[in-house]
């Protein structure tokens, strides 16, 4: 059984979300979140925030150890783009590309 979390519409890069989706995906809880936490990436804090929700679904709704879980799945996939644009030189419009993510984290236990 697998306990998921989303986190939908994150202001943030996907390729930058991707970088700490990698580093926690097949470790244990408990080492994920030490990596996390000790990880100087702006992507920290919310992924951090959506690994423990999946930690609470799979503990309340699943009824799983939280000993034995380890993250199964970490997803960021890129959400919908905000446009935006910045006025140049000669009256010119650059345009700025505002992305969004859809991060997901399961967890399971192990066997």
């Amino acid at each position: 059984m697998e306990a998921k979390a989303h986190l939908k519409y994150l202001r943030m890069s996907p390729r930058k979300v991707k970088i700490l989706c990698d580093l926690i995906r097949g470790k244990d809880v408990k080492t994920a979140t030490a990596y996390i936490m000790q990880t100087p990436k702006a992507a920290s804090e919310p992924v951090l925030k959506l690994l423990r929700s999946a930690i609470a679904n799979a503990e309340n709704n699943h009824n799983l150890d939280v000993e034995k879980l380890y993250v199964s799945t970490a997803v960021a996939n890129p959400g919908p783009t905000l446009k935006r644009g910045m006025p140049r030189a000669q009256g010119r419009f650059n345009r700025i590309l505002k992305r969004t993510t859809h991060v997901t984290i399961g967890v399971s236990e192990k066997n």
